[in-house]
């Protein structure tokens, strides 16, 4: 082990994920130099903690010093970031100026938002150095084995740090699961949408678990079975894997966790960001949304006892065929799923023509099929679509989506019946059909709105009878007629 060697990649921040991911770089066979930027809350000094432990007898650096820590890097340095997205960033990065030498590399491996980066990437251009915004998916084991990463920004950098990040991401056959994504913020917006879809998927989940838990009584035990089991086909996934095994999970005294963890789901913001981009675009994102506002009204657990106490609107068990109804939840959760890839990809579509960012998204799907969480096996077809000379308007319209649709459809409108009818809330599935049928119907009452918004604010409407883009305002006060209810034939 040559230690008076400079590093080939220093790594900056050592929390979990950053930890792992160092000692990813360096059973590459990469020489690694690491830096945090505080001691832990306890007062421990994390890097010689980190250094004595995991890192013990591997080929990794620790600095204490910043200055000492850039100048241990081979020139270009590749300084990856693995620390909290937003001001720290641009903090580190006015640490990191003056340290440096033209051509340098700054790596935001974080969950930064795109507008950020863009703004960092043009901003460090102009130092005379590059920035990278690289999105990196698949928690604490993918940072370690391998996680699908998405870097963009400054081109030039790709060609130096390729062979670093490739040989450290997951994956998937021969394919590497990190690949160039594009330009300015397009990395982190990228990975944005991975999130979003993310939220999604995890919201249709705890909506299937919930309804047969809640309404035909399944067990922990069988609802890891039917988990389980959906994981050998269609539905296989890493999220789908994951939830058999925390139904399974029991604590010392016998009790399964699950059912002992407060029902309050957190977020960091990247759902929120997802949904804000898309409304940014005029890109209908709902099924995503409601996964986002359902962590919202789950954290007011408060309000909640108080409201089912004045409503007591809690369901009881009703009689149903247990076979059947799963059968039918599977179509729900399966069907809903398709719905969010589908809304996710369309979003990075408008996004591309939009930003001019040129997006591969049939790339984009592949290098999703292993390391990150939203992994599951249908991304082969959306990178199949994706891939023909003649890209797909929309995923749903696809021979694939098209044909799964219809198999499930029946059964998706049985799983939202059955809820409603028994007040169990279920945001995203009904999210997720209403948006199927919105996109698949001919007509909609939007010709009303029209007429509405005209009448108070003469923002005028087009016509069936004459071609589109030509618009017209009517002096609506003209032809009104006063009429009354009492005169309406019912």
């Amino acid at each position: 082990m040559l230690k008076d060697k400079l590093a080939d990649i220093g790594l900056i921040g050592l929390g979990v994920m950053g930890r792992n991911l160092a000692l990813n770089f360096e059973s590459r066979g990469w020489k690694v130099a690491v830096y945090n930027r505080a001691a832990s809350k306890e007062g421990e000094n994390k890097i010689e903690k980190f250094i004595n432990g995991d890192a013990k007898g591997k080929n990794i650096d620790g600095f204490n010093d910043l200055s000492s820590f850039v100048s241990a890097l081979s020139v270009p340095r590749k300084i990856f970031l693995m620390i909290k997205a937003g001001e720290a960033v641009d903090q580190l990065m006015e640490q990191l100026f003056p340290l440096l030498s033209a051509g340098d590399i700054i790596i935001d491996g974080g969950n930064s938002n795109f507008e950020d980066t863009n703004r960092r990437v043009a901003y460090t251009e102009s130092k005379g150095f590059l920035f990278v915004g690289c999105g990196v998916s698949g928690g604490e084991e993918g940072a370690l084995n391998g996680p699908s990463m998405m870097p963009g920004g400054s081109e030039k950098a790709w060609p130096i740090i390729k062979p670093i990040l490739q040989s450290v991401a997951a994956r998937y056959l021969d394919y590497p699961c990190c690949e160039w994504i594009g330009p300015g913020g397009s990395g982190h917006f990228v990975k944005m949408i991975h999130n979003g879809i993310e939220y999604g998927d995890m919201q249709i989940i705890a909506e299937a678990y919930w309804i047969m838990k809640k309404l035909i009584n399944l067990s922990n035990e069988d609802l890891a079975k039917v988990f389980n089991h959906w994981n050998q086909g269609k539905l296989k996934s890493y999220l789908i894997e994951i939830t058999a095994k925390i139904l399974r999970f029991k604590e010392k005294d016998g009790t399964y966790l699950v059912d002992n963890i407060l029902d309050v789901a957190g977020q960091k913001g990247t759902g929120k960001w997802s949904v804000i981009a898309a409304m940014d675009l005029g890109m209908p994102m709902g099924m995503i949304a409601a996964a986002v506002f359902g962590r919202s009204i789950s954290a007011d657990k408060r309000l909640r006892l108080h409201a089912s106490k004045v409503y007591n609107n809690d369901g009881t068990l009703v009689s149903f065929n247990k076979r059947e109804f799963v059968d039918n939840v599977y179509a729900a959760l399966y069907a809903s799923k398709l719905i969010s890839y589908s809304q996710g990809f369309s979003v990075l579509q408008a996004a591309s023509d939009t930003y001019h960012w040129n997006l591969n998204l049939s790339m984009i799907a592949n290098i999703w099929r292993a390391g990150c969480i939203i992994r599951s096996v249908f991304l082969n077809e959306i990178a199949k679509a994706y891939k023909d000379q003649k890209k797909p308007e929309h995923l749903l319209l696809i021979p694939y989506f098209h044909d799964e649709m219809k198999s499930l459809l029946e059964g998706w409108k049985k799983t939202v019946l059955n809820a409603m009818d028994n007040n169990l809330p279920i945001p995203a599935f009904s999210m997720a059909l209403n948006y199927f049928f919105g996109i698949t119907s001919s007509s909609l009452p939007a010709n009303l709105i029209q007429a509405q918004r005209d009448y108070f604010g003469a923002h005028t409407f087009e016509r069936i009878d004459d071609i589109r883009g030509k618009y017209f305002h009517e002096d609506w006060s003209e032809n009104e007629e006063q009429s009354s209810f009492d005169t309406f034939d019912a």
